[in-house]
């Protein structure tokens, strides 16, 4: 059975940092493409970032290219996302899901980043 598990989400103010994790595991998370999306208050999914199966090749929404950055450790089954100089529109729950593009896959329960001050 997938599952997948996220971790480390927070308050912080703008301009802050913060990584949130995906434990994965019920598959062989390295043969997969891994992606994040997230859900703002009142809002549908969005997609956030792609990572392929390897690591070699990254994807972002304009919205957030250059301050986050996605990657994963095969070696432990999980997934990061490092989201830096955050915004307040940046607030969200944020999922790990698999595959590549879209917002649809199977996802964990969220994590929720709220960035206030």
């Amino acid at each position: 059975e997938v599952q997948l598990v996220e971790s480390g989400g927070g308050l912080v103010q703008p301009g802050g940092s913060l990584t949130v994790s995906c434990a994965a595991s019920g598959f062989s998370f390295s043969d997969y493409h891994m992606k994040w999306v997230r859900q703002a208050p009142g809002k549908g999914l969005e997609w956030v970032s792609s990572i392929n199966a390897g690591g070699g090749r990254t994807y972002y929404d304009d919205s957030v290219k250059g301050r986050f950055t996605i990657s994963r450790d095969d070696a432990k089954n999980t997934l990061y996302l490092q989201l830096d100089r955050l915004k307040t529109e940046d607030t969200a729950v944020y999922y790990c899901a698999l595959g590549l593009t879209g917002v649809s896959g199977t996802r964990g329960q969220g994590t929720q980043v709220t960035v206030s001050s």
